[in-house]
Order: structure tokens, then C-alpha cells, then sequence
């Protein structure tokens, strides 16, 4: 293609696979994998790929059943841009499935509409970067279904700390936290993360059992003394708790406390917030590596929100609830081609010095793409000299034709 956006995301793609086993041929196909996930409009599936492509939709449907690893490809694509302030977040979203012969269909629960309802459910395993406030894809694991779980004596939790813990070494790499949801504060996530050497950043219930720990001296006889008493949120005790003022209208206290749920001591951090309204928000955040810096520990939670802007722009641009395959290998393929392809624009975003201080638009990008993609076209069904065009003024009013930035 001429147009220097196109190149300038091949050069992207093609710059992640070093270091990955595959031939010129599989890379060329990725690429135009990617590439499919970004233009076409409307459903994403074998049918439509086919249409705008130079292979045949069996092509697809062999391809998408051959392993690729996503988690070194992200790992690999990203690095380059991400700083020293990272954390791995995880979270699951419902993914809308019908039919009987799907591989782990079942009942989730579905965040947007806030009920248990049948379907898929992936659990994505991002690196969030609280400097840039930006969520990178790195894999997405389909959750196996609870009625199935149960049969091996297993819950969703004991299931998701297994999901991070079999990518250990990958992930220890980048780094050792994990950030993830309030749903995520049992014991079953976290102590195992924690014995696989992680820390967790998570929220805790507001009415958590948490107690004080004893600091007084040994008396001499009997079991010595563990804790000193029930903390109560309404009246924390100021000797122990340190005050943080962050802005006019929020403030946190801290301090390192026991959890009894989790049976460990925690760093507890309870952000205080005024809204409009004059109404006192409060939340209780904590870390299990209890020397970590307070201020961190919320900056870290709240950037684990990032990653559901990955699904909601995933599942609106990229077609990540469109995969119609009944083959778990092909379903893992689409799930993670389709994240992905979210990864390598915001890279491209963040390298672009025209877009620098601009928010981030998979619409535009998207938009973009696909006029592109039918410029490219015509000019190969008419026969014109892609050179003669290059410079001609009217070319790039239509490769940006209907973006918000045009």
C-alpha cells in the first residue's frame, strides 16, 4: 500500500515478532490478520474476512486453529514503550455466545447488565502503566464454567489465580504486582498469587473484619498478644493511621493492619472522597506487600480501570463478541487477535507526535483504516500510478474522510 499510516503499521506488527519461531509465511498472515481486524466493518468473522481478503475462508478457519503466543508477541510489542511503574491486572468479561456445542458455554456474570447470563467469559491479563494511565493487552483466557469447576473441586477464584500463576514466569518478568477488582479479595486469589511470590492491590468490602495489630510488649506467659482490637472505619486511631491530603477533596489514611479474611497483614489504605453533593465516598484499598508507598497503592487500583476500556473498544471496533467457531483454539485465536489489534493502535497513538496530548480513538482509527484499505483499491483496479497520487492534495481528505480529527 502507499499510504504511510498502513506501512508504518505493518513496520509495527512486524517489529514484535523477533524472537518468535514463525515462518515468512505465517507472519505475512498475521499481519493481514491484524490488519482485517481494523478495516472491516461491521461483524468480524470467517465469511467477512474472506471478503476482504486475498484467502479463502477455509484458509481462516485452519489458521485460526494453530497455536500463536500471544503473551510473548504483547510482551514484545510493548516493552519498548512502557515505563518502570507497572502491574499486572486482570479481569473477566462476558462475552455474548449462543448455541449448545460451544466449548465452555455457561452462565456469567455480566457486568453491563448486572445478571448471571449464558454465554462465553474471557479473563484478560493486562500490564497497566500508571505513567502513561494506559492498559496493555497481554492474553485472554476463557473461563471454564463453574458446574465444570465444580466436578474437579474447584471455584472461579481457585480458576483465575491459576490463569495468572501457569504464565508465572512470563509475567515475573515485567513485574511481580497484580492488580485486580473488589470480587478478587478472598483468600483463594490471593494467597496463592502471594505464595507464587506476587503482590495483590485489590478492595476490600466496607464492612472487612480488620483488627490492629499489637505492638506492646511481651507479658511473659501464655500466647503472646497478635492483635488489639476491631478497627472501626467511622473512628480510626490516629497513632496508628497516617494522614494523607491529596487534593480539596480526598483524603486517604494509612497503615499496616491484619485482614482476617485474607489470614495476613495487609497495607490498608482508606481513600476518603467528597463528591458534588457533599457525600463522603469511601473505599478501602490495600496491598499485601505492605511496604509499598501508599500513595502508590491507590495510584495502581485506580489505574486498573484502563483495562475496561481494552473490552469496551475491543467490542465495539474490533469485534471481539463476533467469533463463530465452535473450537476453543479458534475462539483463544479471535479473542486475542481481536485485543490485540487494540494494543497496536494505541502503540501507534503513542508514537505519533501529532496526536501527543490527544485522547485515544479506535473510531478514528478504525475509520481511517478502511478508507485506506478502498483507496488502496481503487487504485489497483484502475490502474494508477500510486507515485502520481502521493502528493495530490485530494488524498488525504479521503483517507481521513469521516474522522472526528479531519
Amino acid at each position: 500500500m502507499i499510504f504511510t499510516e498502513v506501512n508504518t503499521f505493518i513496520s509495527l506488527v512486524s517489529s514484535a515478532f523477533n524472537g518468535l519461531s514463525l515462518n515468512k509465511w505465517r507472519r505475512d498472515f498475521l499481519i493481514e490478520i491484524f490488519m482485517l481486524y481494523l478495516i472491516i466493518p461491521g461483524r468480524i468473522n470467517f465469511t467477512q474476512m474472506s471478503r476482504y481478503s486475498k484467502y479463502c475462508e477455509q484458509r481462516f478457519r485452519n489458521q485460526f486453529k494453530e497455536k500463536f503466543d500471544f503473551m510473548n508477541y504483547n510482551t514484545s510489542l510493548i516493552t519498548p514503550y512502557v515505563g518502570s511503574r507497572t502491574a499486572i491486572s486482570f479481569d473477566p468479561s462476558h462475552i455474548e455466545k449462543s448455541g449448545k456445542k460451544t466449548p465452555y458455554l455457561g452462565s456469567f456474570w455480566s457486568g453491563s447488565d448486572q445478571y448471571t447470563k449464558k454465554g462465553l467469559e474471557i479473563a484478560q491479563i493486562a500490564l497497566i502503566d500508571i505513567d502513561l494511565n494506559q492498559s496493555f493487552h497481554l492474553e485472554a483466557v476463557q473461563t471454564v464454567p463453574v458446574k465444570t469447576l465444580k466436578q474437579a473441586d474447584l471455584s472461579l477464584s481457585d480458576w483465575y489465580a491459576h490463569s495468572i500463576i501457569s504464565r508465572k514466569q512470563e509475567l515475573q518478568k515485567m513485574t511481580k504486582i497484580v492488580v485486580a477488582d473488589a470480587f478478587f479479595s478472598k483468600i483463594t486469589f490471593v494467597q496463592p498469587l502471594m505464595n507464587e511470590g506476587f503482590y495483590v492491590i485489590s478492595k476490600l468490602r466496607d464492612d472487612a473484619n480488620l483488627r490492629y495489630k499489637f505492638t506492646g510488649e511481651y507479658s511473659g506467659s501464655g500466647r503472646p498478644t497478635q492483635f488489639a482490637g476491631k478497627i472501626n472505619l467511622d473512628n480510626l486511631n490516629m497513632d496508628i493511621f497516617t494522614q494523607i491530603q491529596i487534593n480539596d477533596d480526598t483524603q486517604a489514611f494509612y497503615a499496616v493492619v491484619n485482614s482476617k479474611s485474607l489470614k495476613t497483614d495487609i497495607l490498608l489504605v482508606v481513600e476518603r472522597k467528597t463528591d458534588e453533593n457533599g457525600k463522603t465516598i469511601q473505599r478501602l484499598i490495600f496491598s499485601s506487600d505492605t511496604q509499598m508507598d501508599a500513595l502508590e497503592v491507590l495510584e495502581y487500583y485506580h489505574c486498573r480501570f484502563q483495562m475496561e476500556f481494552n473490552f469496551r473498544d475491543a467490542k465495539q471496533a474490533t469485534g471481539l463478541n463476533h467469533c463463530q467457531a465452535r473450537d476453543l483454539d479458534k475462539l483463544h485465536f479471535h479473542f486475542n487477535a481481536s485485543l490485540t489489534t487494540i494494543n497496536i493502535v494505541k502503540i501507534m497513538h503513542i508514537n505519533d507526535k501529532n496526536k501527543a496530548g490527544k485522547p485515544f480513538s479506535i473510531a478514528d482509527y478504525k475509520v481511517l483504516y478502511h478508507n485506506a484499505f478502498l483507496l488502496n483499491r481503487f487504485i489497483e483496479a484502475f490502474g494508477i500510478k500510486p507515485k502520481a497520487l502521493k502528493s495530490h492534495h485530494h488524498v488525504k481528505e479521503l483517507l481521513y474522510f469521516g474522522t472526528k480529527a479531519a
